[in-house]
């Protein structure tokens, strides 16, 4: 019997409508206990406090350790020839006599070993490398040739073999006229260079699909599986990687991707997940949009360190057979990325996990015409992240029902769901509450002289001067990580690098707070975000002298 793993369409059941709702009013009820609490007693309500600055105090020393860790972790996975590695893959027992006495303290290199081991006594476990493919399928609404070019050359670029590369152009329909003729150029232009280089056109208005990207994947990803079977490809030996049009993935992605599905015996159960870095143009974007980008960078690299809290993000590889078995992506939601996790753990009933892959795929920040387009488009992007909130609902849905009708034992999904509302309420709450709570206990309570509610504000302040070694610490590693300036900016840029974190904490208010409470406050009231608000890739060129 197959899984119906979509998310519902029309009206919700009971249960699903109180998920919906669950997040935000747990987010608004936890600003208004605030003030409710200090209202009733200035003591509890600054202890209340005092328990959400201090464990931002925690998150904030684990951020700093978890930045340098999963830093110098990427750096060093970077360093590894993983072409090499595959090749080893091939003679698995001459490989492992060869460098069993090698004394390397490469990255992983006795994990090397061990998977070169258990390969020499059960070779038949394992694919041979040489039958691997990599379906890369890039999509498209109606983004220029300035854009895409750039991410294609990227492919190009990979260290894996060009013969066992698909790359599958995925555009819009309604991206009209201009698209049609890009993709047909593009077409032209990277004839010959891959195995085979595809254009799948994306019809509008098809039943049962919402706007946005995930059906868009998920037309291409059963054209890929019709010409796979058609070209008699192995489908079991195929890793699907969906890319957006600012994408531009390291040279070693793709065998590192490689590697790591030949080694693990549970391949077809896995997704890989790379480290996003929003570095491409990152000289170019304006102050507020930088900080956005080196965050979520931040928080990307910090994530790959947590593998058991990872879930799928913006570009990821999954094996063709478990998209197909599981019907591809969802053709329901604008986040499909991370709603792809929830797809696959249902569908394998709990037996699946993302794994890290400390290679990066770099994109873009944010930048549109202006200034105040860059600012509305960033705030649309955040928005449509934070929608993530949908999943809470989804998941528990699939939580709290009868034993009889779960896919997964409840407290091995417990904890996840637990994770995914708390990751959110986090997001909304965490800003206003550091930056303005303080002030609380003693406003509701003017009249008072309590001793606590008057020192709190300068308390809050110590706990959040200590707090900042997290930031100072990602300014440290953030200069670490930035591409080479470009020629046409002066040194005194660097020096706006370090100065633009003074916006932090109003673009964690903006970007964060609000963006996550819009969200929120949309699935209260059953407003659906169905459609998928293109971010505008605008290139900004060198200005002429």
């Amino acid at each position: 019997m197959r899984k119906n793993l979509e998310i519902p369409q029309g009206k919700r059941t009971k249960l699903y409508r109180f998920l919906e709702i669950l997040p935000g009013t747990i987010s608004y009820g936890a600003i208004i206990l605030l003030f409710i609490l200090s209202w009733v007693d200035p003591v509890i309500g600054s202890i209340y406090l005092f328990i959400i600055i201090a464990s931002t105090l925690v998150k904030a020393i684990s951020v700093a350790y978890r930045t340098i860790q999963g830093y110098e972790v990427i750096k060093r996975a970077e360093r590894i020839d993983w072409r090499k590695r595959i090749l080893d893959l091939e003679q698995p027992h001459q490989s492992f006599e060869r460098l069993r006495n090698d004394d390397s303290k490469s990255y992983h290199f006795n994990e090397h070993l061990n998977n070169l081991k258990m390969m020499a006594t059960m070779e038949k476990e394992y694919p041979n490398p040489k039958d691997i493919f990599h379906v890369v399928i890039m999509t498209a609404y109606d983004e220029s040739e300035e854009t895409l070019g750039p991410s294609i050359e990227a492919v190009k670029n990979s260290s894996f073999p060009r013969d066992h590369i698909i790359f599958t152009l995925a555009y819009e329909e309604r991206g009209g006229e201009e698209m049609e003729k890009t993709a047909q150029k593009l077409l032209n232009n990277y004839k010959g260079v891959f195995r085979d280089f595809l254009l799948v056109k994306h019809p509008d208005n098809l039943p049962g699909e919402i706007i946005g990207k995930g059906p868009n994947l998920v037309y291409a990803g059963k054209f890929i599986a019709e010409y796979v079977q058609k070209k008699r490809l192995p489908i079991e030996n195929i890793i699907v990687t969906s890319l957006d049009s600012d994408n531009r993935m390291a040279e070693k992605y793709l065998d590192s991707v490689a590697y790591e599905f030949i080694v693990h015996p549970n391949r077809q159960r896995l997704s890989y997940q790379p480290v996003s870095l929003f570095m491409n143009n990152i000289w170019d974007a304006p102050a507020p949009t930088r900080i956005i980008a080196v965050s979520n960078s931040f928080f990307n690299v910090i994530t790959t360190m947590r593998p058991h809290a990872l879930r799928n993000f913006a570009s990821h590889s999954q094996p063709l057979q478990a998209l197909e078995a599981m019907d591809f992506w969802s053709k329901r939601t604008i986040v499909e990325d991370g709603h792809q996790y929830w797809r696959s753990l249902f569908f394998f009933g709990g037996d699946y996990s993302v794994l890290p892959i400390r290679i990066p795929i770099y994109q873009d920040a944010v930048i549109d015409e202006t200034l105040w387009k860059t600012i509305k488009a960033q705030f649309v992007q955040v928005r449509r992240w934070y929608y993530g909130a949908s999943d809470v609902a989804y998941v528990g849905s699939k939580l709290f029902v009868p034993k009889p009708q779960r896919l997964i034992p409840f407290w091995q999904l417990f904890p996840k769901f637990w994770r995914l509302l708390d990751g959110h309420i986090t997001l909304a709450i965490l800003a206003p509450i550091v930056a303005f709570g303080g002030w609380v206990p003693m406003i509701m309570n003017l009249s008072s002289h309590n001793m606590v509610a008057y020192n709190l504000p300068s308390i809050v302040s110590i706990v959040e001067t200590f707090a900042s070694i997290g930031l100072i610490v990602s300014i440290l590693v953030s200069f670490r990580m930035l591409p080479k300036r470009p020629a046409k900016y002066r040194k005194g840029k660097n020096l706006l690098m370090v100065l633009q974190w003074v916006l932090m904490p109003i673009t964690s208010i903006l970007y964060q707070s609000l963006a996550a409470f819009y969200a929120q406050t949309r699935l209260m009231l059953g407003k659906y975000m169905e459609k998928f608000d293109v971010t505008k890739k605008f290139v900004k060129h060198q200005e002429k002298k």
